[in-house]
Protein backbone atom coordinates (compact mmCIF):
# COMPACT_ATOMS: atom_id res chain seq x y z
CA UNK A 1 0.00 0.00 0.00
CA UNK A 2 1.37 3.39 -0.76
CA UNK A 3 0.00 6.46 0.73
CA UNK A 4 0.92 9.88 -0.07
CA UNK A 5 0.71 12.79 2.58
CA UNK A 6 3.13 15.40 0.90
CA UNK A 7 -0.03 18.09 0.82
CA UNK A 8 -0.69 18.26 4.00
CA UNK A 9 0.64 19.07 7.89
CA UNK A 10 0.16 17.46 10.72
CA UNK A 11 -0.09 19.63 13.48
CA UNK A 12 -1.48 19.23 17.25
CA UNK A 13 -5.24 20.20 16.53
CA UNK A 14 -8.26 18.66 15.82
CA UNK A 15 -7.47 18.80 11.67
CA UNK A 16 -3.82 16.41 12.82
CA UNK A 17 -5.23 13.74 14.73
CA UNK A 18 -8.28 13.42 12.09
CA UNK A 19 -5.40 12.51 9.97
CA UNK A 20 -3.58 10.19 12.60
CA UNK A 21 -7.39 8.30 12.33
CA UNK A 22 -7.74 8.40 8.73
CA UNK A 23 -4.28 6.52 8.36
CA UNK A 24 -5.53 3.86 10.69
CA UNK A 25 -8.22 3.30 9.16
CA UNK A 26 -6.49 2.98 6.15
CA UNK A 27 -4.01 0.53 7.15
CA UNK A 28 -6.34 -1.59 9.74
CA UNK A 29 -6.57 -4.35 6.74
CA UNK A 30 -2.63 -4.34 5.90
CA UNK A 31 -1.75 -8.16 6.45
CA UNK A 32 1.43 -9.46 7.62
CA UNK A 33 4.99 -9.31 5.69
CA UNK A 34 2.86 -6.58 3.71
CA UNK A 35 4.55 -3.51 2.02
CA UNK A 36 3.66 -0.23 3.43
CA UNK A 37 4.89 3.02 1.80
CA UNK A 38 3.69 6.25 3.40
CA UNK A 39 4.64 10.02 1.67
CA UNK A 40 5.10 11.82 4.65
CA UNK A 41 3.57 15.29 5.00
CA UNK A 42 5.60 18.87 3.99
CA UNK A 43 5.39 19.68 8.11
CA UNK A 44 5.17 17.74 11.01
CA UNK A 45 5.02 19.20 14.81
CA UNK A 46 7.14 16.47 16.23
CA UNK A 47 4.88 15.37 19.30
CA UNK A 48 2.52 14.17 17.07
CA UNK A 49 5.26 11.05 16.70
CA UNK A 50 3.80 9.38 20.19
CA UNK A 51 0.15 9.11 18.38
CA UNK A 52 1.74 8.42 14.79
CA UNK A 53 4.65 5.86 16.31
CA UNK A 54 1.69 3.94 17.86
CA UNK A 55 0.14 3.63 14.75
CA UNK A 56 2.94 2.25 13.26
CA UNK A 57 3.93 -0.11 15.67
CA UNK A 58 0.74 -2.33 15.16
CA UNK A 59 1.84 -2.63 11.53
CA UNK A 60 5.47 -3.96 13.19
CA UNK A 61 3.91 -6.14 15.27
CA UNK A 62 2.13 -7.75 12.25
CA UNK A 63 5.77 -7.79 10.40
CA UNK A 64 4.89 -5.01 8.04
CA UNK A 65 7.57 -3.87 5.88
CA UNK A 66 7.28 0.29 6.30
CA UNK A 67 9.08 2.90 3.96
CA UNK A 68 8.47 6.88 4.98
CA UNK A 69 9.87 9.17 2.43
CA UNK A 70 10.56 12.77 4.03
CA UNK A 71 11.07 15.93 2.79
CA UNK A 72 14.06 17.17 4.20
CA UNK A 73 12.70 19.66 6.79
CA UNK A 74 11.13 16.68 8.38
CA UNK A 75 13.86 14.36 8.09
CA UNK A 76 15.64 16.28 10.06
CA UNK A 77 13.13 16.74 12.49
CA UNK A 78 12.44 13.29 12.97
CA UNK A 79 16.39 12.47 13.25
CA UNK A 80 16.73 14.85 16.17
CA UNK A 81 13.91 13.64 18.21
CA UNK A 82 15.22 10.08 17.14
CA UNK A 83 12.09 9.19 15.69
CA UNK A 84 13.64 7.21 12.88
CA UNK A 85 15.83 5.18 13.94
CA UNK A 86 14.18 3.97 16.53
CA UNK A 87 12.32 2.32 13.47
CA UNK A 88 14.76 0.83 12.27
CA UNK A 89 15.59 3.14 9.49
CA UNK A 90 19.83 3.06 8.62
CA UNK A 91 19.83 6.85 9.50
CA UNK A 92 21.76 8.16 12.48
CA UNK A 93 20.43 10.84 14.93
CA UNK A 94 21.16 14.55 14.27
CA UNK A 95 22.40 16.54 17.51
CA UNK A 96 19.78 19.00 18.60
CA UNK A 97 21.73 22.12 19.25
CA UNK A 98 18.25 24.12 19.73
CA UNK A 99 17.22 21.92 22.96
CA UNK A 100 13.99 21.90 20.46
CA UNK A 101 12.68 18.45 20.91
CA UNK A 102 12.07 15.88 23.79
CA UNK A 103 12.42 12.66 21.67
CA UNK A 104 10.45 10.05 21.01
CA UNK A 105 9.93 6.88 23.53
CA UNK A 106 8.47 3.59 23.65
CA UNK A 107 7.65 2.75 27.18
CA UNK A 108 6.71 -0.84 28.52
CA UNK A 109 4.55 -1.28 31.03
CA UNK A 110 6.74 -1.76 33.51
CA UNK A 111 8.95 0.99 32.60
CA UNK A 112 7.92 3.49 35.15
CA UNK A 113 11.22 4.30 36.44
CA UNK A 114 12.37 4.84 33.00
CA UNK A 115 9.87 7.41 32.23
CA UNK A 116 9.82 9.31 35.42
CA UNK A 117 13.69 9.83 34.93
CA UNK A 118 12.90 10.73 31.18
CA UNK A 119 10.30 13.69 32.55
CA UNK A 120 12.66 15.01 34.99
CA UNK A 121 15.82 15.23 32.15
CA UNK A 122 12.78 17.08 30.18
CA UNK A 123 10.51 19.33 32.65
CA UNK A 124 12.05 20.78 35.29
CA UNK A 125 12.90 25.19 35.55
CA UNK A 126 15.03 26.11 32.82
CA UNK A 127 14.42 23.09 30.63
CA UNK A 128 12.57 24.31 27.17
CA UNK A 129 12.17 27.53 28.81
CA UNK A 130 9.50 26.16 31.53
CA UNK A 131 7.28 28.90 33.24
CA UNK A 132 8.65 29.15 36.79
CA UNK A 133 7.91 27.10 39.45
CA UNK A 134 8.86 26.31 42.90
CA UNK A 135 9.98 23.35 43.96
CA UNK A 136 6.65 22.26 45.18
CA UNK A 137 4.77 23.03 41.86
CA UNK A 138 7.21 21.45 39.45
CA UNK A 139 7.07 18.00 41.77
CA UNK A 140 3.35 18.14 41.66
CA UNK A 141 3.35 18.83 37.64
CA UNK A 142 5.84 15.95 37.50
CA UNK A 143 3.45 13.57 39.57
CA UNK A 144 0.30 14.81 37.25
CA UNK A 145 2.73 13.61 34.12
CA UNK A 146 3.51 10.16 36.36
CA UNK A 147 -0.13 9.29 36.86
CA UNK A 148 -1.17 9.64 33.03
CA UNK A 149 1.72 6.95 32.46
CA UNK A 150 0.37 5.08 35.73
CA UNK A 151 -3.56 5.19 34.23
CA UNK A 152 -2.56 3.61 31.09
CA UNK A 153 -0.95 1.09 32.41
CA UNK A 154 -3.08 0.20 35.32
CA UNK A 155 -6.50 1.32 33.63
CA UNK A 156 -6.23 1.40 29.44
CA UNK A 157 -5.04 -2.67 29.42
CA UNK A 158 -2.06 -1.27 26.95
CA UNK A 159 1.09 -2.90 26.08
CA UNK A 160 3.32 -0.30 25.62
CA UNK A 161 2.92 3.88 26.37
CA UNK A 162 4.24 6.30 23.57
CA UNK A 163 5.78 9.92 24.33
CA UNK A 164 7.45 12.72 22.36
CA UNK A 165 7.32 16.42 22.55
CA UNK A 166 8.76 19.59 20.49
CA UNK A 167 9.63 23.51 22.04
CA UNK A 168 8.51 25.34 19.06
CA UNK A 169 10.85 28.34 19.94
CA UNK A 170 9.09 31.25 17.27
CA UNK A 171 5.63 30.20 18.56
CA UNK A 172 6.10 30.33 22.64
CA UNK A 173 4.74 26.54 23.04
CA UNK A 174 5.87 23.39 24.17
CA UNK A 175 3.80 20.38 22.96
CA UNK A 176 4.15 17.20 24.81
CA UNK A 177 2.35 13.69 24.05
CA UNK A 178 1.66 10.55 25.98
CA UNK A 179 -0.45 7.92 23.82
CA UNK A 180 -1.66 4.41 24.88
CA UNK A 181 -3.29 1.56 22.87
CA UNK A 182 -5.42 0.76 25.36
CA UNK A 183 -9.27 0.51 25.83
CA UNK A 184 -9.96 4.39 26.09
CA UNK A 185 -11.53 6.52 28.86
CA UNK A 186 -15.03 5.03 28.04
CA UNK A 187 -13.58 1.52 28.37
CA UNK A 188 -12.01 1.76 31.07
CA UNK A 189 -14.96 3.91 33.45
CA UNK A 190 -17.76 1.75 31.91
CA UNK A 191 -16.46 -1.50 32.96
CA UNK A 192 -15.55 -0.07 36.22
CA UNK A 193 -17.96 2.19 37.13
CA UNK A 194 -21.19 0.23 35.15
CA UNK A 195 -21.91 3.12 33.04
CA UNK A 196 -22.61 3.34 29.28
CA UNK A 197 -20.82 6.28 28.12
CA UNK A 198 -19.32 7.37 24.68
CA UNK A 199 -16.04 7.82 24.29
CA UNK A 200 -16.72 11.94 24.27
CA UNK A 201 -18.78 11.62 27.53
CA UNK A 202 -16.49 9.32 29.30
CA UNK A 203 -13.87 12.64 29.15
CA UNK A 204 -16.04 14.86 30.34
CA UNK A 205 -17.10 12.15 33.26
CA UNK A 206 -13.27 12.19 33.57
CA UNK A 207 -12.16 15.76 34.04
CA UNK A 208 -14.79 16.78 36.27
CA UNK A 209 -13.83 16.85 40.17
CA UNK A 210 -13.62 14.00 42.61
CA UNK A 211 -14.33 11.55 39.90
CA UNK A 212 -11.67 8.61 39.42
CA UNK A 213 -12.51 4.91 38.78
CA UNK A 214 -9.49 3.97 41.88
CA UNK A 215 -10.90 1.80 44.42
CA UNK A 216 -9.48 1.67 47.65
CA UNK A 217 -6.40 2.81 48.66
CA UNK A 218 -5.60 6.69 50.97
CA UNK A 219 -4.56 8.50 47.71
CA UNK A 220 -7.55 9.98 45.49
CA UNK A 221 -6.73 8.89 41.80
CA UNK A 222 -7.56 10.85 38.83
CA UNK A 223 -5.79 14.39 40.04
CA UNK A 224 -2.83 13.78 37.39
CA UNK A 225 -5.10 15.46 34.16
CA UNK A 226 -6.62 17.62 36.53
CA UNK A 227 -3.69 19.15 38.16
CA UNK A 228 -2.27 19.74 34.73
CA UNK A 229 -5.81 21.20 33.63
CA UNK A 230 -5.71 24.01 36.42
CA UNK A 231 -2.42 24.49 35.21
CA UNK A 232 -2.64 24.94 31.72
CA UNK A 233 -5.94 26.89 32.50
CA UNK A 234 -3.72 29.83 34.34
CA UNK A 235 -0.71 29.49 32.05
CA UNK A 236 -3.31 29.91 28.73
CA UNK A 237 -1.81 27.25 27.30
CA UNK A 238 -4.13 24.09 25.32
CA UNK A 239 -4.74 20.76 26.11
CA UNK A 240 -6.06 17.96 24.33
CA UNK A 241 -7.84 14.51 24.68
CA UNK A 242 -8.18 11.88 21.77
CA UNK A 243 -9.91 8.61 23.18
CA UNK A 244 -11.28 6.56 20.37
CA UNK A 245 -13.57 8.85 18.61
CA UNK A 246 -14.12 11.59 21.36
CA UNK A 247 -12.01 14.89 20.96
CA UNK A 248 -11.45 17.05 24.10
CA UNK A 249 -9.66 20.31 24.14
CA UNK A 250 -9.37 23.06 26.69
CA UNK A 251 -8.30 26.27 25.68
CA UNK A 252 -8.56 30.26 26.66
CA UNK A 253 -10.42 28.80 29.65
CA UNK A 254 -13.16 27.12 27.16
CA UNK A 255 -13.85 23.43 26.55
CA UNK A 256 -14.45 22.34 23.30
CA UNK A 257 -16.20 18.68 22.51
CA UNK A 258 -16.15 16.93 18.87
CA UNK A 259 -15.99 13.31 17.46
CA UNK A 260 -14.32 12.01 14.48
CA UNK A 261 -16.16 9.63 12.05
CA UNK A 262 -13.73 6.81 12.77
CA UNK A 263 -11.78 5.51 15.57
CA UNK A 264 -7.62 5.87 17.16
CA UNK A 265 -7.07 3.01 18.80
CA UNK A 266 -6.65 4.10 22.37
CA UNK A 267 -5.89 7.13 23.83
CA UNK A 268 -4.07 10.32 23.28
CA UNK A 269 -2.84 13.21 25.71
CA UNK A 270 -1.32 16.46 24.78
CA UNK A 271 -0.56 18.81 26.77
CA UNK A 272 0.58 22.80 25.12
CA UNK A 273 2.34 24.60 27.38
CA UNK A 274 2.52 28.65 26.81
CA UNK A 275 6.51 29.38 27.09
CA UNK A 276 6.52 33.13 26.85
CA UNK A 277 4.62 32.86 30.52
CA UNK A 278 6.74 35.68 32.89
CA UNK A 279 4.70 33.82 35.63
CA UNK A 280 5.80 32.51 38.74
CA UNK A 281 3.67 29.36 39.97
CA UNK A 282 3.91 28.33 43.71
CA UNK A 283 1.87 26.34 46.28
CA UNK A 284 -0.26 28.48 48.67
CA UNK A 285 1.10 26.01 51.30
CA UNK A 286 4.73 27.40 50.15
CA UNK A 287 4.49 30.41 51.11
CA UNK A 288 5.71 31.90 54.24
CA UNK A 289 3.47 34.34 55.97
CA UNK A 290 5.95 35.36 58.43
CA UNK A 291 8.44 36.72 56.68
CA UNK A 292 5.40 38.55 54.18
CA UNK A 293 4.48 40.42 57.20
Amino acid sequence: MHISAKKEKLQSDYSGFKQIINLHEKIKTINSEDIFTLDMPHWFDANMCAPFGAILSILINKNVNITLNCENQVAEILQKNQFLPNFGFNISSKPDDYGSTIEYMKFDVNDDNKFKKYVETHFGNNVHRLPKMSPGILKKFRESLYEIFGNSVFHSETNYIFACGQYFHLQNRLDFSIVDLGIGFHGNINKKMNLNLSPKEAIVWAMKENRTTKKGGTVPGGLGLKLIKEFIGKNKGKMQIVTYNGYWEFSKGRTTLNTFSSYFPGTVVNIEINTADSSYYFLESEIDYEKIF
